[in-house]
């Protein structure tokens, strides 16, 4: 019999549908029963795409005298991160706080008040490396509340309010030029400290796409020309695209490398690492021009399009790490299984190829596909690539899920949007529109709220939280100067009001989770270090510092330099947890510059072809966007239109000798324009602020 979970919207609440556990959803009801029965709560905590969440539910969550003892003694509680990040911040700081570590599953113990007293991750169905099975766990956990339930309750509300005062200690930094660059230097040296120089990225095993540090050290090295800078960013660039953690058939990149060499990935693949690395290696070949870097955006754009767009336009959350309950399953290969679909030759050339070995670099004697080396016969590739492509397909895919949520479509929107833009790609951008117009005819609510998730077309219950507001805001202000449609910036003004109205900006100079009139936690969730994704303080502050660029409202950018404040100081210290904050450092350091490019009119802002010439005459507007474009200057922003037009930077300007001419701005102070791309070209890559 299905429980509860039945009439879900969340795919990772459904996987558990089908428990014999007595789940309830999040809410003032299950609350409510604790307190009616005088017993704790037992929270449960995951996503759909999660490989150990599969398995504890598998062992655990299946088994009957578990699920009795749970109906017995608790109430239970499933939550999806990814549809409730708040839930999951607030237990998860308890969590890394009571035991030094965090992950999903997450396993957390409340009072009926929901203030916690216990936690952990996974727990095994028996005794293993020092942990309790979950069985041992559930017994002790009740015995402890029956022996003295006054007792975990004071306990309890300690926990909670040393939370709470360690949640409001945030430093801030001087926002000053010298202070913010000594800042941004601090933080490249530190990022230096830790890098790998052998495999790339940072640390050891496990290693996750650090996409964020990324895009700051390429901005880094854009505004200062620190050599280490770019260097961090190829080897780590290269070691990904070329290693097991990207899928060298069909594009697109697994969660992180379970091993320092980039080999073995944990396979699930998530919307929001796609959308970030998109982004991050368009900036790439942007400032290099590498062709591995271009070949990497095209497959991973292709992959977003082909592998996670929903039937309404948007893009999906993430596919399973398992097939059939094996992790990598519909991933990995035998020497064997290449030559039974390619035959003796181009089997053993693929295995080659790809390093899969007899003994296997993965698991039960399979490889995952790596491409270390560019093969010589491109068209040989190719063909094999493609017919390894179509016998994958007809193994058993990984499942999706199909929600759609509102921040990590406004990732994807901005990196296809940009990149469409710099590859000259239209369907990469018509994409991103799509989906920006299903958030704003969904996710956005009368008030022009946004909510947090959807699926099948039919909007969520839960309010959209601080990231989603911030990301989708970026997002329309990259599409509006991508298409030049006025529409876009006017739908970002509104959320970025939102954000100012009802995330903060508080005290401290900073941004909650989660408005203040939605749902009460036991503590109001409030972080700014970046975690998989761009904290929703960080990317406040990028969405507000790029709309002050466009607009020149300086309550924008007060906004911005107040919430930047205590991420510069976070950054010099601990630049791997702060490279959003830190890349927006970088474009507040560089002013950001401002290009308006003005034509004429709609008319008279092509040439007149030559008509001895069989090649069409360049269109100096076009030439003028492209030498913008193809600029690193951190945090550049570009507007084109027509003379007359009332849009913020263009508005006052005109045209020189009748032709299409570009101002160079910052803060709306502009230099002399210039008809000439090769001009713009060169005072953009000035590093000279």
């Amino acid at each position: 019999m299905s429980n509860r979970l039945a009439s879900a919207t969340s795919p990772y609440l459904l996987q558990h549908a089908d428990n014999p556990v007595d789940w309830w959803e999040w809410g003032d009801d299950a609350f409510a029963e604790a307190r009616r029965r005088d017993v704790p709560l037992f929270i449960s905590v995951g996503y759909s795409a999660c490989h150990w969440c599969h398995v504890m539910a598998h062992e655990s969550f299946e088994d009957e005298a578990i699920a009795d003892y749970l109906r017995e003694n608790f109430v239970s509680v499933k939550v999806d991160r990814e549809e409730r990040p708040d839930v999951d911040a607030v237990y998860m700081t308890a969590t890394q706080a009571l035991t030094g570590h965090g992950g999903w599953p997450m396993t957390v113990f409340v009072t009926p008040d929901g203030e916690p007293f216990y936690a952990g991750t996974y727990f095994p169905p028996t005794p293993h490396h020092n942990l309790p099975s979950f069985g041992q766990l559930i017994e002790a956990v009740h015995g402890t509340w029956t022996a003295d339930p006054e007792r975990v309750r004071e306990a309890a509300g300690r926990i909670t309010s040393s939370l709470a005062e360690r949640q409001m200690a945030v430093d801030d930094a001087e926002m000053s030029t010298a202070a913010v660059t000594d800042a941004v230097k601090a933080g490249v040296d530190s990022l230096a400290s830790s890098y790998d120089y052998v495999r790339g990225g940072f640390g050891g095993a496990p290693k996750f796409p650090p996409s964020m540090v990324l895009e700051f050290l390429l901005r880094a090295h854009a505004l200062s020309g620190d050599p280490r800078a770019r260097a961090m960013v190829e080897g780590t660039c290269a070691a990904m695209a070329r290693g097991g953690m990207y899928d060298q058939l069909a594009g697109g990149f697994a969660r992180y490398s379970v091993d320092a060499d980039w080999v073995v990935p944990h396979f699930e693949k998530m919307l929001y690492d796609n959308a970030l690395l998109l982004r991050v290696y368009a900036h790439w070949w942007r400032a290099t021009g590498d062709p591995l870097a271009a070949r990497i955006v095209e497959e991973t754009a292709g992959f977003l399009l082909s592998d996670m767009r929903s039937a309404e336009g948007g893009f999906i959350s993430a596919l399973d790490a398992d097939t059939e309950g094996v992790e990598g399953k519909a991933y990995a290969w035998t020497p064997q299984q290449l030559i039974e679909v390619l035959g003796d030759s181009d089997g053993q050339w693929a295995a080659a190829l790809f390093e899969v070995t007899e003994s296997g670099t993965f698991e039960h004697g399979l490889s995952v596909l790596q491409l270390r080396t560019d093969p010589q016969d491109v068209d040989r590739w190719l063909l094999v690539r493609d017919r390894l492509l179509q016998a994958r397909a007809n193994r058993v895919q990984p499942g999706r899920d199909d929600k759609i949520v509102a921040a990590w479509n406004g990732l994807a929107i901005a990196a296809l949007a940009e990149a469409g833009a710099l590859f000259e790609r239209p369907e990469w951008i018509t994409a991103a529109v799509e989906s920006a117009q299903l958030l704003v005819s969904v996710h956005m609510t009368p008030q022009g709220r946004l909510r947090r998730v959807s699926r099948d077309g039919a909007v969520g219950v839960h309010a959209g939280v601080l990231d989603d507001h911030a990301c989708v805001a970026e997002a329309f202000d990259v599409l509006y100067q991508v298409t030049g449609e006025p529409f876009w910036l006017e739908r970002a003004e509104g959320l970025l009001e939102i954000i100012l109205e009802h995330f903060g900006l508080d005290d401290t100079g900073g941004f909650f989770d989660t408005a203040d009139d939605a749902e009460q936690l036991v503590l109001r969730p409030r972080d700014p270090s970046d975690n998989a994704s761009p904290s929703g303080w960080s990317a406040a502050a990028s969405a507000l510092l790029m709309h002050a660029a466009l607009t020149d409202d300086r309550r924008y950018r007060e906004a911005a330099e107040a919430s930047l404040a205590p991420l510069v100081s976070l950054g010099a210290r601990h630049a791997r947890f702060a490279g959003w904050g830190m890349a927006t450092a970088v474009a507040w350091l560089d002013g950001p510059r401002e290009v308006a490019i003005l034509t004429p009119d709609p008319a008279s802002s092509l040439p007149t072809p030559d008509p001895a010439s069989s090649l069409p005459t360049p269109d100096p507007a076009s030439s003028l966007y492209r030498a913008a474009l193809l600029s690193s200057a951190p945090g550049l922003v570009i507007v084109r239109g027509v003379v007359g037009s009332a849009q913020p930077l263009l508005a006052d300007r005109t045209v020189i000798d009748g032709v299409a001419t570009a101002y160079l701005c910052r803060h709306f102070v502009c230099d002399a324009p210039t008809t000439s791309p090769t001009d713009l070209a060169r005072t953009l890559n000035s590093r000279t602020p």
